[in-house]
């Protein structure tokens, strides 16, 4: 196709990389065309492949291909420009007309791949879009007619800084004016305006098509009044952040402070029952029971709000680490798309009202007790009933977690043969334990009981709780328990707590007691065939439970200060009336 009607400027057919006419052209996948010497020399220099107009990254070298219909036009083109006299002839103006009438008289030689002056001219004069009247602009249409510059093609209007956006040039690293601009993926432009009711950015091409009845404005302009927005969001963030974390110690504290009381009311009640007649004991055992499981209700509710309160910290800090980022970037394209993440309502928790409480459910214990033995009325009504809160809230805790039984804390307690009485018998398998009527011949170590017809456990607990079970079906007297590590064992020994010994006794077949300063009586109208003992290191409690029936014997409370071991205690055998041996048996779970 010849060129002397065709008006294009030499402009369009520059390679961007060498700034000349294109020689040899090919297209890249996004639509740029650069000479191919040019591109190919630019990717193997470069650190990776990607377009250096529009900076898109190709996973892989595209495979180039001569544009033959851009290299034609060009040929052409620079044909037209070596010979401008087989274009056509110069008229009045300097400008070759058709026809060949005139010529345009040239100085010099023509450097090949330029216009010649006379030619530019006339092109900058037709290729011209836009007309200056006064301090406006107006574009020509087909027909002759002006369209002013605030209206496109179908009328829409549109803001003056996307016509002035419009006119931006491009260089190697895009926007000559701009700082790195994202492209639009549809039109391959500037993304430099901002649609507000769709909330994202957008080129030129895009607001005269899918938006044209949207609210429009310039996007730089709109991230900017964005920025002042962040530091007040920032600020409330924080204020958030520091009631929640202080809201963490008020629960943590109330949590210490449920936690001595139920210490407190445990060994008040401890005390008191400790008095009362054996009915009592059952009551008791609830209570213990009762308060254990209000308690860890109360940890396990702490637990949860502490949880749901640190995730809430976690996500206020994550969104205040956000926006001060955010602040501190100039791409307001990736701000306005950031700070849209960030400022998306978060649903949290009001904690305002919200506290930690518990209900240690003595009461209900003590009323029963009450109706069941009217004598002791007088002094159980002295039992606090114990309801603690922490702050106002009216809801008790709801949830119970599950609570340990005792028999979950069994332990395989063997005996020492080291510390049994020579008169004492042990099984092979360390498990049975009986008295004889004459001494063994065994080492008199210092660790040996003597005088006292009992022997020790191998195992030692210095922390912890542990649970074990122990037959005494078919025998008269036993005494069963704990003893610590620094008893006396050599001589008389007076059993008490004071010298180290916690453990409960039968005389006789029917006198049970515990072994204090005086003894502490304990009628029972069940008489136990297997007795477990069930130790709390860290509280100083030792029980005693009716194995069988599961019922509460006795519990006293004390503090260990050293390593205790089980302690048993076949008793003399009586002439054969207490020749049954004591039995170490296995706990069974229910």
């Amino acid at each position: 196709m010849p060129f002397t009607r065709s008006f294009l400027s030499e402009e369009h057919l520059l390679c961007s990389i060498c700034l000349d006419v294109f020689d040899n052209p090919v297209s890249t996948p996004c639509g740029h065309s650069f000479c191919m010497i040019c591109i190919r020399q630019y990717w193997d220099t470069a650190k990776q492949c990607q377009c250096p107009l529009c900076k898109q990254t190709f996973k892989r070298k595209p495979d180039l291909h001569i544009n033959r219909t851009l290299r034609e036009i060009t040929e052409q083109f620079k044909g037209m420009v070596a010979n401008p006299e087989e274009s056509g002839t110069v008229g009045a103006s300097g400008m070759a007309e058709e026809g060949g009438r005139t010529k345009e008289t040239v100085d010099g030689a023509q450097k090949p791949g330029h216009l010649p002056g006379y030619l530019l001219e006339e092109m900058k004069k037709r290729l011209s879009r836009y007309k200056v009247h006064g301090n406006s602009q107006s574009c020509p249409d087909e027909s002759g007619s002006e369209q002013t510059p605030n209206t496109d093609t179908n009328g829409t209007q549109l803001p003056v800084i996307a016509r002035q956006m419009s006119l931006r040039r491009y260089t190697l690293s895009g926007a000559a004016d701009a700082m790195k601009v994202p492209l639009c993926p549809k039109h391959h432009r500037n993304l430099e305006l901002f649609c507000l009711s769709d909330l994202e950015c957008i080129c030129i091409e895009c607001g005269q098509t899918d938006h044209q009845s949207h609210n429009i404005t310039c996007a730089e302009k709109e991230w900017q009044s964005y920025k002042m927005k962040i530091s007040t969001t920032e600020t409330e963030l924080q204020e958030m952040t520091r009631e929640r974390m202080q809201k963490v110690q008020d629960i943590k504290q109330s949590l210490v402070d449920i936690k001595k009381l139920t210490e407190n009311e445990v060994q008040r009640s401890m005390q008191l029952f400790g008095a009362l007649m054996s009915s009592l004991e059952r009551s008791q055992a609830g209570l213990l029971e009762v308060t254990e499981i209000n308690r860890r209700s109360a940890e396990h509710q702490a637990e949860l709000m502490i949880r749901e309160l640190e995730q809430e910290i976690t996500e206020l800090r994550r969104r205040s680490t956000a926006l001060t980022k955010l602040a501190q970037t100039e791409n307001f394209v990736t701000g306005l798309k950031g700070y849209s993440d960030v400022s998306t309502p978060m649903s949290m928790k009001a904690w305002t009202g919200v506290s930690l409480t518990c209900d240690l459910g003595s009461k209900a214990i003590c009323a029963s007790v009450c109706q069941l033995l009217d004598q002791f009325k007088e002094e159980l009504q002295k039992l606090p009933a114990v309801c603690l809160s922490v702050s106002a809230n009216q809801s008790p805790v709801k949830s119970h977690p599950k609570v340990k039984r005792i028999q979950e804390y069994a332990v395989d307690v063997t005996l020492d043969s080291n510390t049994a009485h020579p008169r004492l018998t042990l099984s092979e398998d360390k498990k049975k334990v009986w008295c004889g009527e004459k001494h063994l011949h065994v080492p008199n170590n210092r660790e040996r009981f003597d005088r006292v017809v009992c022997v020790l456990g191998r195992e030692g607990f210095s922390g912890g709780r542990h649970y074990w079970e122990v037959e005494v079906d078919g025998k008269t007297d036993w005494d069963l328990g704990v003893a610590s590590h620094s008893c006396n064992r050599k001589g008389k020994i007076t059993v008490s707590p004071s010298n180290g010994y916690w453990f409960l006794s039968l005389r006789d077949k029917n006198n049970y007691a515990f072994r204090t300063e005086p003894s502490t009586a304990l009628p029972l109208s069940l008489k136990p065939q297997k007795i477990g003992v069930f130790v709390d290191y860290e509280k100083g409690q030792v029980s005693f439970y009716n194995a069988d029936s599961k019922m509460h014997i006795y519990t006293f409370m004390d503090n260990f200060c050293e390593t205790i071991y089980p302690f048993f205690s076949p008793c003399t055998n009586k002439t054969g009336k207490n020749d049954a041996p004591l039995v170490i048996t296995p706990v069974l779970l229910d």
